[in-house]
């Protein structure tokens, strides 16, 4: 994609919590460290602030590596919080607000998913969460962040219609049980598969599964 090398809500702590002694637990480490990741990385995208997606000691170790490098890339209410840690070039996004990065002729838009926000007692959905729509002119790349599906099937058709049919889309498939408590923001395999026909995806990447404890 027009060597554009970025990151989707990156975590490379053993924990994700409030503090980094609190909070789940990886089952596994990461695949990379930061200090494996190319020179020329480029952008972050975040999808939501929840803690296991937007993960403070990540970005702190990943501004002091690459600092104005990077373009972050936020739903709408999130950019204070990384003001306010020192990370300044980032670009907050609306549902549906696209975003021209002119250095690799690549374009990023903000779409709506089935989810919701919290970083706090005092911050419930005060910011956007979403997914993203990457492309430029030979790609396309979908990312769900976490979602979940069944009261908004007309999204993802509506985002597969507009900016699809993508190349490759990744699309969560843990934290899916109890149903009862969990279908309403996290997708089952099954409903990953569909939001993959739905989108109009010709390949399917899946995440999220095995990753921490935070669900049954």
């Amino acid at each position: 994609m027009n060597n554009f090398r970025f990151l989707v809500d990156p975590v490379f702590s053993e924990r994700c919590g409030i503090t980094p002694s609190t909070g789940p637990k990886r089952f596994r480490p990461p695949a990379l460290r930061i200090n494996d990741l190319p020179d020329d990385l480029d952008a972050i995208l975040i999808s939501h602030n929840h803690f296991d997606h937007l993960d403070y000691s990540s970005v702190k170790s990943l501004n002091r590596r690459y600092g104005e490098q990077l373009t972050w890339f936020c739903g709408r209410g999130t950019r204070q919080w990384f003001l306010n840690r020192h990370v300044h070039n980032v670009v907050e996004l609306d549902w549906w607000e696209e975003y021209h990065l002119l250095k690799k002729e690549v374009n990023i838009a903000f779409c709506p998913a089935q989810h919701w926000s919290r970083r706090s007692a005092f911050d419930l959905n005060k910011s956007l969460w979403g997914s993203f729509a990457v492309w430029d002119a030979t790609h396309k790349f979908y990312f769900a962040g976490d979602t979940g599906y069944t009261h908004n099937i007309s999204i993802f058709r509506h985002i597969g219609k507009k900016y699809g049919p993508f190349d490759l889309s990744a699309i969560p498939i843990g934290a899916y049980e109890p149903r009862w408590m969990m279908e309403a923001q996290h997708v089952s395999p099954d409903e990953a598969v569909q939001i993959h026909i739905a989108v109009r995806s010709k390949k399917i990447d899946r995440y999220s599964l095995g990753y921490m404890g935070i669900s049954k």
